[in-house]
């Protein structure tokens, strides 16, 4: 094994389902096996945990891969550039409408996205005030709702204010009707579903591409000064995923997920069955992955340039997403 050049490690993460694999190989020793003192870093918002890798507080981090394109052109105004070579989710977010506006516009998650896209076009264009929200303007989720609206009417879809919330109070900000509909990752859609406030109502899968959701991130003067430091923390996340992927029962894993509060709600083979198999089934989507595409990056910074009018290009756009992947 080569000399590590830094044991102790801040590693920053947010409370979602992707990010189990950098939970569990803490917990089963993973990190520590590989010489490494890892203290987990539970962060509030994308925000806060974006400002922290960036400035050196944090290592490392879970982290939106739309945050390292916006990093490579400085539209997070940071400038900071962040790389990863370290894929811990794909596509795998939902879009949430709150029951009431289900029922009154007739929306049902029979409905596919281009329909259901339309009822809610209607709805804002009679007069309604349709709140919806996502996690970090560069994100997935961002685009997800863009491209979901874009299916009705492009022009609203462009224009239309959103709001960003961190992914825990989404289920509380939907409960106190601050917002009507957002798009995270799991397990925030289940859990608002469950306890009455929200319905599922699209996939992001059916609307966006199957590309790097969360990563592995870290500033790319780190990586560089860190290399082997950062081989290791990839190492053990990486086993971690191996070992998702290939256990039997994920009841330890799910206990963890209790333990962490990041599942906070019953959800078993006894009660909410079909929720309890679909989280199960998430999980183990989060086990080995392929590595970094360029492509994903490519199209990451394309959607940044039709939603947020980022201006660049198309060399430059090649060129700013391979800055993305060490």
């Amino acid at each position: 094994m080569n000399a590590l050049e830094k044991n102790n490690i801040q590693l920053g993460y947010i409370p979602l389902l992707d990010c189990t694999a950098i939970l569990w190989a803490h917990e089963k020793g993973y990190f520590a096996e590989q010489g490494l003192n890892v203290k987990l870093v539970k962060e509030p918002s994308w925000a806060s945990l974006r400002d922290r890798l960036a400035f050196g507080i944090l290592d490392a981090a879970h982290c939106l891969s739309a945050m390292l394109p916006a990093a490579a052109t400085g539209g997070d105004h940071l400038g900071i550039p962040l790389q990863t070579s370290l894929v811990l989710s794909t596509t795998r977010a939902y879009i949430s409408l709150s029951q009431k506006i289900c029922f009154d516009t007739g929306i049902t998650q029979a409905l596919n996205p281009q329909e259901s896209a339309h009822r809610i076009v209607q709805w804002i264009q009679d007069g309604a005030k349709v709140q919806l929200a996502h996690v970090f303007t560069q994100s997935l989720h961002h685009y997800c709702l863009r491209e979901w609206l874009a299916l009705a009417d492009e022009n609203i879809a462009k224009s239309y204010r959103l709001s960003s919330l961190p992914p825990p109070y989404m289920v509380e900000a939907v409960s106190a009707h601050l917002i009507d509909g957002f798009c995270v990752g799991e397990p925030w859609n289940i859990q608002a579903q469950i306890q009455g406030h929200s319905q599922i109502i699209a996939e992001s899968r059916q609307i966006i591409p199957e590309i790097a959701d969360k990563v592995l991130a870290t500033t790319q003067v780190w990586a560089k000064e860190h290399p082997n430091t950062l081989q290791a923390i990839k190492e053990a996340i990486q086993r971690a995923q191996q070992e998702i992927s290939n256990m039997q029962s994920l009841q330890p894993v799910w206990q963890m997920l209790e333990q962490y509060e990041i599942i906070r709600f019953s959800c078993s083979e006894q009660i909410y069955v079909e929720q309890f198999h679909k989280l199960q089934s998430i999980i183990r989507s989060f086990g080995c992955q392929l590595p970094p595409k360029l492509q994903d990056f490519i199209w990451i910074m394309r959607q940044m340039m039709k939603w947020e009018d980022l201006k660049l290009e198309e060399q430059q756009v090649a060129a700013f997403a391979s800055q993305c992947i060490s």
